[in-house]
């Protein structure tokens, strides 16, 4: 028994790095075991040097948000509470827990037979109720502050990198002598750290603000993952620099709108949320397509031929170009609605619920819960919609390696 494991073992193992499906006709893995001028060759065993890396990457956020986001928040004014408390009420909870969180007209008008309360106080009670469940904005810019310093930091470490490696300015040197290209240690490091950041994201997704889209940025990170991974191991680390820095360039800038938006800097956040629409669409329908895809399918095709972790790497490719096209169409109807309307508007994935909310929640501060103001909707939700726009990059278009 013990045996016949072993060997479906060794099957598996032996199908998993079959040399045929990572390498070139004619490479093997022994050949890819010398020192490759000193520095070696990447090797799927680096990639566990990821995982403490990813340890510390989260422990140095924990300390950042506390220390240095945090005060920075409080400095622009976003206020270290809560959402406003709804009124305490038996008979509104109960049906807010067990029936619905958002009651039609006719159970509003049963409830305020019932209550002796008005229709519109009782919606003022579950807006309130609801926003008791919603993360406070000090928490989102803390966690938004972390993503903008870590993209800024790691995509001008990238283009310092790459402005004085030979493939950036050739496309052809990705491919040439591949795959005996040596690992450099400015390249390790960076490989490395995109790996471990996304790898504490994947952790961090289960303590961060829980949101509607959980799965799907579950899912992403993962891919992002294997693509970073996939390419190191069979050591198409030099085109993945360049995929890896051509989307940290617009990440950043998404990330400081989003501040903005929290600190209810209006204009700075729809400035900076165009200035990221246009570079997301020239880097992602312009350069990605006639740069990146050129090289990795017809210059590599031309010098080392394809073979099937090629034809996988490719088509993973192609298929993050067709989601760059959806990501482009959608921010590109939000930033001209921007331009048009002078705002960005809403998308129906909202961290706060409606301008109405953040109205009810700003005037219940100052008065009874019925009483209207413009104070706070205008500036927050008539603009950012405190909506994470388009949901975190709509669905992660960013970070997409």
């Amino acid at each position: 028994m013990a045996t016949a494991v072993a060997g479906a073992l060794g099957l598996l193992w032996g199908w998993l790095w079959s040399e045929r499906f990572w390498l070139p006709q004619n490479v093997s893995w022994a050949d890819l075991e010398g020192p490759g001028d000193g520095y070696g060759y990447p090797r799927a065993r680096h990639i566990l040097s990821v995982f403490p890396l990813a340890a510390g990457v989260f422990s140095v956020r924990l300390l950042f948000e506390r220390f240095i986001a945090k005060p920075c928040a409080l400095h622009v004014g976003i206020q270290d509470s809560g959402p406003y408390q709804a009124q305490p009420n038996a008979i509104l909870e109960k049906v807010f827990i067990s029936v619905t969180k958002y009651p039609d007209e006719k159970r509003l008008e049963g409830l305020s037979k019932q209550l002796d309360w008005d229709v519109r106080k009782i919606q003022c009670w579950f807006r309130h109720r609801r926003n008791q469940d919603k993360p406070p904005t000090l928490t989102k810019f803390c966690e938004s502050m972390w993503r903008f310093t870590f993209y800024l930091c790691i995509f001008c470490y990238g283009v310092r990198f790459l402005w004085s490696s030979p493939w950036f300015w050739d496309t052809r040197q990705c491919w040439h002598s591949y795959p005996y290209q040596p690992l450099t240690n400015g390249l390790y490091y960076y490989y490395i750290m995109e790996l471990a950041f996304y790898w504490s994201l994947m952790f961090s997704q289960f303590t961060d603000i829980k949101r509607k889209d959980f799965l799907i940025m579950f899912v992403h990170h993962l891919a992002t993952i294997g693509l970073i991974t996939f390419s190191y191991i069979n050591n198409m680390v030099r085109v993945g620099t360049l995929v890896m820095c051509l989307h940290d360039a617009s990440d950043f800038l998404l990330e400081a709108a989003k501040l903005a938006n929290y600190a209810k800097y209006q204009r700075l956040c729809d400035t900076l949320f165009v200035i990221f629409s246009a570079i997301f669409v020239v880097t992602r329908l312009g350069i990605y397509p006639f740069w990146i895809l050129n090289t990795t399918l017809f210059e590599s095709w031309e010098m080392i031929g394809p073979y099937p972790s090629w034809w996988l790497f490719n088509g993973l490719l192609l298929i993050l170009q067709v989601l760059h096209v959806i990501w482009s169409y959608l921010i590109a109807r939000i930033a001209f609605k921007a331009l048009i309307r002078g705002k960005v508007s809403k998308d129906d994935r909202s961290d706060v619920e409606s301008s109405s909310e953040e109205e009810d929640m700003t005037s219940s501060t100052k008065g009874p819960c019925g009483r209207s103001s413009s104070n706070g909707a205008g500036r927050v939700n008539g603009h950012m919609g405190g909506s994470y726009w388009l949901k975190s990059k709509v669905v992660g278009m960013g970070t997409s390696a």
